[in-house]
C-alpha cells in the first residue's frame, strides 16, 4: 500500500508540533518555533491559553454533546452574546467556517426564495477570494487550483475583480440574491478592501434587496483590531460567516445575521448535528471573556501599530525582496518581488519562525493576539537573520 493513513492532500513539512506555550510551539523533535502563521489566524489566545483551557475541561466533565433536538442553553448564552456584540439578531453555529459561508448562502437565497422569488440565486463573489473547499465555497471562488478536479462547480455564481464597484453593479441582475465579500482577503494576499468598495456595495444591495454577505472567516474575532472588521468600515451586512478565532482552537464557526435576512430560515430549513454543541459554545464564551473588551482591542491595534511600524522600516533594506506591507491589526502581509512560498519555507526551516504564504507573492503574519513587545523583537531578529541569508 502506496498510500499514506492520512490522506495526502497537505505538502506536509517536517514539522511536526506536540506542544504549544504562548506564542510558540515546540515539535517532536525539540525544535522551538515562534508561531506568526496562529494555526492560520486560529489560535488567537496563543497555546495553552488558561482561560480557554479550563472552560474547556470544566465542560467536558459535565456535558460535551447533545442533539439541537433539545434546548440548548449554552447555545442560547453565546448567541445572545453575539447579537449584544454585533449588527446581528439571530445565529447558527457550525463546525468550520467553510459550514458558516454554506449557512450564509443559504440565508441569502432563502431571503428571497420564501417568498416565492425562485429566481433570486446567483450571489457575487470577488476574484482571488477563498471562501472554503466545500463544492459550493469553491463554486464561489474563482480559483483554478481548487477547481481543478472537481468539475464541473455548482452555478450561481458570477465573479468580480476586487474592490471594483463599478463591476459589482454591472454584475448585478435579475436572478442576483446576494453579494459575498472579504472585507480583508486573506488567502487572496492580505488585500484590504476600499472603504469606498465597501460603503458602495452596501448602497448597491439596498437599492436591489440584495444581502450584503461579509466573510470575515479569518479577518473576524479581534484579528483586525475590531470585534469584526466591518466596524472599521462604517457599514454592516446583512449576513456574516465567523470561524478560525472564536473558538481560539476549538473547531466552530457560526453565521450571524438580521431578523430580515434570517426571514426565509425556518423550522426545517437548516441544521448541523455537532453545531452549537456545549463544548463549542464553552471555548466561544472563553474566547470572547478575552477578547470582547475595549482593553484587549486596543492591544491588538497597539501591537499591529508597532509590528507595521518595524516592517516599513525593515523592508526598505532589502528593496530586493520586499515590496510593501499591507493588512489591518495583527492581520498583515508582506509583498515580496519573489514567490514567498520558499521563504515562508527558508524562515520556517532555518530561523525557527512561523508565518503563512498566499496570494500575490505575500506572506502572512497572523501573530496570536496576545503578543507583546518581546515577541515582536524576537519576530524582527528572526526575519532579519532570514533576510539576510536568503537566495531567491
Amino acid at each position: 500500500m502506496s498510500i499514506t493513513p492520512l490522506m495526502p492532500v497537505y505538502p506536509r513539512c517536517d514539522v511536526r508540533p506536540v506542544r504549544g506555550e504562548n506564542c510558540h510551539l515546540v515539535s517532536e523533535d525539540g525544535r522551538r518555533f515562534l508561531d506568526f502563521a496562529s494555526g492560520i489566524a486560529v489560535n488567537l489566545l496563543g497555546h495553552s491559553h488558561a482561560g480557554l483551557i479550563g472552560a474547556i475541561q470544566k465542560q467536558a466533565e459535565t456535558l460535551m454533546h447533545v442533539s439541537n433536538m433539545y434546548g440548548s442553553p449554552q447555545g442560547e448564552s453565546l448567541a445572545q452574546r453575539l447579537v449584544d456584540l454585533t449588527f446581528a439578531d439571530t445565529v447558527f453555529f457550525t463546525n468550520s467556517g467553510a459550514e458558516a459561508v454554506e449557512t450564509a448562502m443559504k440565508t441569502a437565497r432563502a431571503y428571497h426564495q420564501h417568498d416565492g422569488n425562485d429566481e433570486r440565486y446567483e450571489i457575487i463573489t470577488f476574484k482571488n477570494a477563498f471562501h472554503g473547499r466545500t463544492m459550493a465555497t469553491i463554486s464561489a471562488s474563482n480559483q483554478d487550483k481548487m477547481h481543478k478536479g472537481f468539475m464541473p462547480l455548482l452555478p450561481g455564481f458570477k465573479y468580480v475583480e476586487f474592490n471594483d464597484l463599478e463591476g459589482a453593479k454591472a454584475a448585478v441582475g435579475p436572478h442576483t440574491a446576494a453579494i459575498m465579500v472579504e472585507p480583508v482577503q486573506g488567502e487572496g494576499g492580505i488585500r484590504v478592501a476600499d472603504d469606498a468598495f465597501i460603503k458602495g456595495l452596501r448602497e448597491l444591495c439596498d437599492a436591489n434587496d440584495l444581502m450584503l454577505i461579509f466573510d470575515e472567516v479569518q479577518c473576524g474575532v479581534a484579528r483586525t483590531g475590531t470585534l469584526y472588521a466591518y466596524e472599521q468600515f462604517g457599514v454592516e451586512p446583512d449576513i456574516l460567516a465567523t470561524a478560525k478565532g472564536i473558538g481560539g482552537g476549538f473547531p466552530m464557526g457560526a453565521c450571524l445575521a438580521t431578523e430580515k435576512a434570517a426571514r426565509g430560515m425556518v423550522f426545517g430549513t437548516h441544521g448541523s448535528t455537532y453545531g452549537g454543541n456545549p463544548l463549542a459554545m464553552a471555548a466561544g464564551e472563553a474566547v470572547l471573556d478575552a477578547v470582547a473588551n475595549d482593553e484587549f482591542l486596543a492591544h491588538v491595534r497597539s501591537m499591529g501599530e508597532k509590528l507595521r511600524g518595524r516592517l516599513e522600516q525593515f523592508i526598505g533594506n532589502y528593496p530586493d525582496l520586499f515590496e510593501d506591507v499591507r493588512g489591518m491589526g495583527l492581520m498583515m502581509g508582506v509583498k515580496m518581488k519573489v514567490e514567498s512560498r520558499p521563504f515562508v519555507a527558508h524562515l520556517r526551516d532555518h530561523h525557527g519562525l512561523l508565518t503563512v504564504a498566499a496570494g500575490d507573492n505575500v506572506f502572512r503574519i497572523l501573530p496570536p493576539l496576545v503578543i507583546e513587545d518581546a515577541h515582536i523583537d524576537e519576530f524582527m531578529e528572526k526575519l532579519s537573520a532570514g533576510a539576510a541569508d536568503y537566495t531567491p
